[in-house]
C-alpha cells in the first residue's frame, strides 16, 4: 500500500494550460486516496499546482528544498512540512527517503534529471521503489513521454539499456493506471547486470 508518493514535476507551467489543471487534480486525487505527496518544496508551475491540489483536499504534503532556493524566496510555508536541506544531492536523497514511490508528470531538465537518478539507482539496488512516468496526452494526441521513450529504446536497441530496465518503468496515462501499475512492480532492491 502506497503511504507516500514523490513528484518529480516542472517547476514552470508549460506551454500547455491544461496541465496546470491536471497537475492540481493529481495532488487532490492522491490526498483523497490518503496517499501523501512529498515534493521539491516550490509553489511555482506544475509542482505549485501538485501541492495546492493535495492541500486543497486535506491530504499531506511534505516539500524538500536546497536553503539556496529558500533564500531566493522560490519555497513556500503553507504545507504541512518543509525540509530545508543544503544541496540539490541531499534534497533528491531526502526526497527518496520519505516517500513509497516515485511518479513523474511533465516537466524539463530537472525533472529528467531526477527521474534518471532514482531510475539508476533502484537498477542498481540502492532502493527498491517503484517509478511511474504520468504520460498525459498532448495537443498532437501522442502521450508527453512518447520521445523520450523512442529514445530510449533506442539506446536499448544499441545496447546500452536492457528490456527489463525499460519495462520496470510503469508508463500510464492517468493517475489510476499509474497507481495501479506501481502496485504491480516489485519492491525489492536488487542489482542487475551491467548495461541497464
Amino acid at each position: 500500500m502506497l503511504r507516500s508518493v514523490c513528484i518529480f514535476t516542472g517547476s514552470s507551467p508549460g506551454a500547455d494550460p491544461t496541465l496546470v489543471d491536471v497537475a492540481r487534480d493529481v495532488g487532490a486525487e492522491l490526498a483523497r486516496r490518503g496517499i501523501g505527496v512529498v515534493y521539491g518544496g516550490g509553489g511555482a508551475g506544475l509542482m505549485g499546482a501538485v501541492a495546492d491540489g493535495a492541500m486543497g483536499a486535506g491530504g499531506e504534503v511534505v516539500g524538500v528544498i536546497p536553503d539556496f532556493m529558500v533564500q531566493r524566496e522560490w519555497g513556500r510555508d503553507d504545507i504541512t512540512e518543509l525540509h530545508v536541506v543544503t544541496s540539490m544531492h541531499e534534497r533528491k536523497a531526502k526526497m527518496a527517503d520519505l516517500c513509497d514511490a516515485f511518479l513523474v508528470l511533465p516537466g524539463g531538465i530537472g525533472t529528467l534529471e531526477e527521474l534518471f537518478e532514482v531510475w539508476t539507482w533502484r537498477q542498481i539496488g540502492l532502493h527498491g521503489k517503484p517509478i511511474a512516468l504520468l504520460d498525459l496526452p498532448t495537443a498532437v494526441g501522442a502521450g508527453f513521454w512518447q520521445p523520450l521513450l523512442t529514445a530510449l529504446q533506442g539506446l536499448a536497441d544499441a545496447g546500452f539499456v536492457s528490456a527489463e530496465s525499460l519495462a520496470d518503468v510503469v508508463v500510464a496515462p492517468d493517475l489510476d493506471s499509474a497507481l495501479a501499475g506501481l502496485a504491480q512492480r516489485p519492491t525489492d532492491s536488487r542489482l542487475l547486470r551491467p548495461g541497464t
